[in-house]
């Protein structure tokens, strides 16, 4: 008797776009939004309580935005999914024949014989036609359809712990090298969170760390400096 193969074996990782896109954008945004934010107050030589009140502005306002930002632009695409598929459904109605051969040579392309093709695209589309159209015409899949709410919500609450490190830092934190505190927390959440994030995704974790440190390093840097310079002019 032969081994049974279990065609569930493979675990890929695509299934997790949906909310890994934003759950690591929103990390990543909240905490090079509020380190940097917080860096800019801190070289201006702002006071211990503006710091804070900053700090704590940036993770609100920051979770709010970006979940509304995420919400707007899934929706947005969802719309066009929803509206691309309603036009399909009416082309199967009135032209059921012209959609078949369509489908047909969709297959034909891919590299199936035409026989081979046709009896395909009549039995995929005898047992769900909108469904076939949707994935092999119009590249649609369920695990890669839009959803608004969960990217909302995870773009938010990852942008609330991320911006919660540095400001927990600065409410915790020795007042008297605050700056550097901060900066060295922050480098850690960003190489954790690039390993992470790739490590998820299936990339190089090498490459994730370093493209989040390089950008995440140039933002504080360049916040800092500015912070740097209206505090000297004021």
């Amino acid at each position: 008797m032969g081994k049974k193969i279990d065609i569930h074996a493979e675990h890929h990782r695509i299934n997790r776009n949906s909310w890994l896109r934003a759950a690591v954008m929103g990390a990543n945004d909240g905490i090079v939004s509020v380190s940097s934010l917080i860096l800019g107050f801190i070289a201006a030589g702002s006071p211990h309580s503006a710091i804070v009140l900053a700090g704590t502005a940036g993770l609100v306002s920051g979770a709010l935005s970006m979940a509304a930002g995420e919400y707007v632009s899934v929706q947005s695409q969802k719309d066009t999914e929803e509206a691309d598929l309603a036009m399909e459904a009416r082309e199967l109605e009135i032209n059921f024949d012209h959609e078949l051969a369509e489908l047909r040579e969709i297959y034909i392309d891919r590299g199936l014989t035409r026989e081979t093709a046709q009896e395909t695209a009549e039995q995929l589309m005898a047992h769900d036609a909108l469904g076939a159209h949707a994935r092999d015409e119009m590249g649609l899949h369920e695990i890669t359809r839009a959803r608004p709410f969960l990217a909302a919500w995870s773009s938010a609450a990852a942008f609330s712990v991320g911006a919660g490190l540095p400001l927990l830092t600065v409410l915790f934190g020795p007042q008297t090298s605050m700056m550097t505190v901060v900066v060295v927390m922050t480098l850690i959440a960003l190489a954790l969170l690039g390993g992470l994030a790739a490590y998820a995704g299936g990339a190089s974790m090498i490459r994730g760390i370093s493209r989040v440190l390089f950008w995440g390093v140039t933002a504080m840097g360049v916040t800092a400096l500015i912070g740097s310079l209206i505090g000297y002019q004021v």
